[in-house]
């Protein structure tokens, strides 16, 4: 069902993909966003410390947490012809190989002004546990 600003409520939940990582998922993210930092590639590289942090192997990127978070706002705004106009994430806690993420969202306002109609939204990236691995916040602007 295509959601309309006039039928959301705050509390509302936006359900994203869930997204299955592996070595090969990591690997073609570094080939699409060229980034080919160790910290994504070299096991034993990431054997070390990172002063008090030892991630114990190989970490997803987290821009690929903004990316799922992206996917699941346009597949939600895009039928009802709104459009993603904002997001800023933290990422909160490392994606290894072997997990399984999926983005949720809550709207947490409405406003309307002179030009437009915005919707606030609070997302959030789970692995298969629950534990938050990205959180932040996103606005979608309704057309009027």
């Amino acid at each position: 069902m295509t959601a309309t600003f006039e039928s959301l409520n705050a509390g509302d939940t936006i359900d994203g993909p869930k997204f299955a990582v592996s070595r090969e998922s990591i690997r073609l993210f570094c080939d699409g966003s060229l980034d080919y930092n160790p910290l994504h590639l070299d096991d034993d590289y990431m054997k070390g410390n990172f002063g008090k942090t030892n991630f114990g192997g190989i970490i997803m990127h987290g821009m690929n947490n903004f990316g799922l978070i992206t996917r699941m706002l346009t597949d939600w705004a895009y039928p009802a012809g709104a459009i993603h106009r904002r997001l800023e994430t933290r990422w909160v806690k490392p994606v290894r190989p072997g997990d399984t993420i999926q983005p949720t969202g809550i709207v947490k306002s409405k406003q309307v002004t002179a030009n437009s109609r915005w919707v606030l939204i609070d997302v959030m990236v789970r692995n298969q546990t629950g534990e938050k691995v990205a959180t932040g916040e996103a606005m979608v602007e309704f057309p009027n």
